[in-house]
């Protein structure tokens, strides 16, 4: 009998290591990329840190009380049954004199302002895990390939989460993609899925990055955490401050809420436009994503005149029903003068127009 455990444990040990191998899930930093990592102020005992002292869970809240609560709920949860409605746009062909915002849903978007192209957190794969079957995409919500882009000037990538960092869609895009802007660490999956460490821009919180035509980007705090495999916190999460010409945009990337929201503000801001998560929240881990009540708190923090929320609308990652985010956070904008942009999936957005948007998200089943 102990013979037989100890040989399905061991079965078991080599399964999952054989399963962590696979090229998907990265490398953890090494050589003179680790030194440089060891030598950040925001890199202590071994591990990236938040500012402000973080639990993964909130308290009260264990790992099995949240596990047992994800299963049981998940039956309960809402998900679109009917397509998520979606537009189709040419981005191969858009003018260079076009300001346009263009989203994929949950956390995945394209910009072109002031003739430059920049893509986000490109998920394509119709998955958000190493396990495609737990978390594929809604039905309609990947009508988007990588053979839809233009060549792209700056990808950029918040952190290395799997619903932001996508192996296939990153590999598909090396041919596209001049370069690559991320937080200190991610650098090392882009270099062993081929990409040329001389087109990688990896940075520190507040360091600034001064790039052709006027282009300037700011790398701001976030309070989340990173992390591929079963090691944590080796790679480091951040937001985005893009400043052009003509614009000024804060991407969020993921994180709860903080006191940085309000220094990047009071730095940066005001913000034409300010792309901010709003989706799988959970009461359990209120402290590494937005609660519904505070993205409008965020909004404020930053001085942005228009608020676009993302993290929704392709994935349940968490406990909330698909379109409670948007619901919740329109009711909450009901007496802001905070104007909220809400395109669909794919529909282009003209950066300079104050366009009204529809709830497309009603009457789905």
């Amino acid at each position: 009998m102990l013979l037989t455990i100890f040989t399905i444990l061991i079965s078991l040990t080599v399964i999952v290591y054989l399963f962590l191998q696979q090229p998907k899930f990265g490398k953890l930093p090494s050589g003179a990329r680790l030194e440089r990592i060891k030598n950040s102020p925001n890199f202590r005992d071994g591990k990236f840190q938040n500012s402000s002292f973080t639990p993964d869970l909130t308290e009260g809240a264990s790992f099995y009380s949240v596990l047992k609560e994800f299963l049981f709920k998940e039956n309960t949860r809402v998900k679109p049954v009917d397509s998520i409605p979606s537009k189709k746009t040419d981005l191969r062909s858009l003018s260079k004199e076009e300001d346009a915002f263009v989203w994929f849903g949950h956390s995945s978007y394209f910009i072109q302002t002031d003739g430059i192209k920049i893509l986000v957190d490109p998920v394509f794969s119709g998955a958000a895990s190493p396990v495609r079957l737990t978390t594929k995409s809604y039905p309609g919500s990947d009508i988007y390939t990588v053979n839809d882009l233009p060549e792209i000037d700056y990808l950029f990538i918040s952190h290395d989460h799997w619903d932001h960092l996508d192996y296939e869609t990153i590999k598909a895009l090396k041919p596209k993609v001049k370069t690559v802007i991320c937080g200190l660490g991610v650098g090392e999956h882009f270099e062993y899925w081929g990409y040329d460490t001389q087109h990688i821009i990896e940075k520190d919180w507040h360091e600034t990055i001064e790039l052709p035509d006027g282009i300037t980007v700011h790398t701001t705090p976030a309070r989340h955490f990173s992390g591929r495999g079963l090691t944590r916190n080796q790679s480091l999460w951040l937001s985005f401050v893009l400043q052009t010409p003509t614009k000024k945009v804060f991407l969020g990337g993921d994180g709860g809420y903080d006191t940085h929201f309000k220094k990047i503000g009071e730095q940066f801001g005001p913000f034409d436009l300010a792309i901010i998560e709003c989706g799988q929240y959970d009461k359990n881990w209120k402290y590494i994503h937005l609660m519904p009540e505070e993205v409008l708190q965020v909004a404020r923090d930053l001085r942005t005149s228009r608020l676009l929320p993302v993290h929704w609308s392709k994935f349940s990652l968490a406990n909330h029903n698909w379109d409670e985010p948007i619901t919740k956070l329109r009711t909450l904008n009901h007496n802001e003068n905070i104007r909220l942009c809400t395109p669909m999936i794919g529909e282009k957005m003209d950066l300079n127009a104050k366009k009204t948007f529809t709830e497309w998200w009603k009457n789905i089943n």
